[in-house]
C-alpha cells in the first residue's frame, strides 16, 4: 500500500510538466519561460506612487503562475505544435476567446474562465504566420488575473503575437 502511494505521488510530479514544456531547449525553437518565482520578485520591485501604469503592471505580475511562450520557424515544430496545441485545448477545457484567418495569419486565443466573465486562469494563444516570416507562436499564461489587463504585459514584456493579444481583451468585460 505504501509502495502504490509513493507511485501515485511520482507520477504526479511527472505529469505536472505542461503539455508543452517539450518544446523547451529544442534546436530551432524560442523558450520563453518565466516561473511564479520570478513573477513573485518582480512584482515586490517598487516604484513611483504616481506612476499608474507601473503600479497596474506589478499589480498583474503578482497574479500570475506561468509564462511559457515558445516560437519557431521551423515546419516540424510548427506542425507539432499546431497538434499539440489542439489536443490540450480539448483536454483542458478551453473556451475559443477569437479566432482570426487572415492573409496566411492564424491566430487563435483560448481562455479558462475563472469566478467572472474577466477573470482568467488560463489564456493560450496559438500564431501561425503562413506569410514570409513563417513563424509559430504558442504561449500559456496562467494564474488568477484579469483579461483587460493583459495587453499591459504583452507591451511591456514584448511577447509575440501582443498585438492580436490587445485586439482579443479590447472591451471584453
Amino acid at each position: 500500500m505504501i509502495l502504490t502511494i509513493i507511485l501515485a505521488l511520482v507520477s504526479n510530479v511527472f505529469f505536472a510538466q505542461s503539455a508543452f514544456d517539450k518544446f523547451d531547449g529544442q534546436d530551432g525553437v524560442t523558450s520563453i519561460i518565466v516561473n511564479k518565482k520570478m513573477f513573485q520578485m518582480m512584482g515586490s520591485v517598487k516604484v513611483d506612487a504616481n506612476d499608474k501604469e507601473t503600479q497596474q503592471y506589478l499589480n498583474l505580475i503578482r497574479k500570475l503562475d506561468n509564462l511559457k511562450v515558445f516560437t519557431t520557424s521551423s515546419d516540424k515544430f510548427s506542425a507539432d505544435m499546431k497538434l499539440s496545441a489542439e489536443k490540450y485545448i480539448k483536454s483542458a477545457g478551453l473556451e475559443e476567446l477569437m479566432r482570426v484567418n487572415d492573409n496566411g495569419k492564424y491566430v487563435r486565443i483560448m481562455v479558462k474562465s475563472g469566478t467572472n466573465n474577466s477573470q482568467v486562469k488560463e489564456l493560450l494563444m496559438f500564431i501561425e504566420d503562413g506569410t514570409k516570416q513563417n513563424e509559430t507562436v504558442l504561449m500559456s499564461l496562467t494564474g488568477d488575473f484579469d483579461l483587460n489587463e493583459i495587453s499591459i504585459l504583452t507591451d511591456k514584456m514584448k511577447i509575440p503575437g501582443a498585438a492580436d493579444l490587445k485586439k482579443a481583451t479590447k472591451g471584453r468585460k
